[in-house]
């Protein structure tokens, strides 16, 4: 059977494939948009608790994670988070903003794919689900073989993110679609994931279900969220943000009473409570189950100031080395991925291989939790589709 035939192909209906088809469809170009999957946006349904936290205020390039730190400049600066915002609001969908510049919907994250399939279809997009790429080559035009049929076109996108999350379907296509035409890849790890701790940390095993507001370090990254201890290790905001930044054998600091210097306030609460138990005073600093496990026995009177100096500085940057992470099956986004440095910055296509382009979760760059990796996929998908 004679292939069809098309302007451009997109392999992958999420949030950067959905994006790329409709912002090209739209502009006249006849477009197909294959998924494996069964349903379309499989992510964006599962995001933000099912409400989909589409992008964030507080979108800018130094959010980002990449061996080229400017590359998302481009997308970010062409497609901002107010452009997607209007777009929601003339789909008539409700949002409100919760903390540190988050947007969610009011409803359902189902609404945001009906929207981007409302502008598909605007587009005139032809969308193909349960369709398995078997193999692509380029004799001429790029060739997609799937278990359905087999499409042509002189443009091709890789929309297939990366392996975060693989009982959604997610895999390392796109980074073996980057190999098969010479592009390199920086090596993918899991980022915005559950942290793991080793036997010698068992008492933080033993505050699992406890949170405190904290600030994580690791290097020069720094994020004042909640923590969450687990039975396996920490979790939480901060620790799911300084995880992107974290490397096997890296120290991470938990400062447990941030904006106070613990020290000083233990030293001044014995001055001006000498009877006080120090896990009553500890417990109105931190946690209660946290107080019981660190604090020494006894009134603080018979403590010395140099031993109460001492817990407080631990409370202040309590460090520890995570022995791994739970891995992609719990990652929310990958770190690495196709190498900007093959990629053009406004296009997204690779330099020495016209007509093919990565965008999204593929491309080695990463967002911090909150809807920046959504905005990056809003960026670089429109930003592909506007030269397919």
């Amino acid at each position: 059977m004679k292939p069809q035939a098309y302007d451009a192909i997109i392999v992958g209906a999420g949030a950067a494939g959905l994006m790329a088809a409709a912002t090209a469809g739209q502009r006249g170009r006849r477009v197909l948009l294959l998924d494996h999957a069964e349903k379309a946006g499989k992510k964006i349904l599962i995001s933000g608790g099912g409400r989909c936290n589409f992008t964030n205020l507080g979108t800018a390039p130094d959010r980002f994670l990449s061996a080229n730190p400017h590359f998302a400049r481009s997308a970010l600066g062409r497609y901002t988070a107010a452009d997607f915002i209007a777009l929601v609001e003339r789909h008539g969908i409700a949002w409100h903003e919760k903390t540190l510049g988050q947007l969610f919907c009011d409803g359902s994250a189902r609404q945001i794919v009906a929207m981007l399939l409302g502008e598909c279809e605007m587009g005139g997009v032809d969308l193909r689900l349960d369709h398995a790429v078997t193999a692509i080559d380029r004799p001429a035009d790029y060739r997609v073989e799937t278990n359905r049929g087999t499409f042509i076109a002189p443009s091709l996108v890789i929309a297939t993110g990366g392996p975060s999350i693989p009982k959604m379907g997610a895999s390392g296509f796109a980074y073996d679609v980057a190999r098969r035409f010479g592009l390199k890849v920086i090596e993918p790890r899991p980022a915005l994931v559950p942290l793991t701790l080793g036997e010698d940390d068992t008492a933080f095993r033993a505050l699992s279900g406890v949170a405190v507001q904290a600030v994580a370090r690791c290097g020069r990254a720094a994020f004042p969220e909640a923590a969450l201890f687990t039975h396996r290790g920490l979790s939480g905001p901060a620790i799911l943000q300084i995880s992107s930044y974290w490397r096997r054998g890296d120290t991470i600091a938990l400062d447990m009473t941030p904006g106070r210097d613990a020290g000083a306030d233990l030293v001044a609460a014995k001055r001006a409570r000498p009877r006080a138990q120090a896990r009553t005073i500890l417990a109105e600093m931190v946690p209660a189950r946290l107080a019981e496990l660190i604090a020494p026995p006894g009134e603080l009177a018979n403590m010395p100031d140099k031993t109460l100096a001492a817990l407080g500085a631990k409370l202040n940057r309590w460090p520890f080395v995570p022995n791994g992470s739970e891995g992609f099956a719990k990652a929310e986004v990958t770190v690495g991925g196709v190498d900007t440095a093959t990629l053009h910055q406004k296009t997204l296509e690779a330099k020495a291989v016209p007509g093919l382009h990565f965008v999204g979760e593929a491309v080695d760059v990463t967002g911090w939790l909150g809807g920046y990796n959504f905005q990056w996929a809003w960026a670089s998908g429109w930003s592909a589709g506007q030269v397919l």
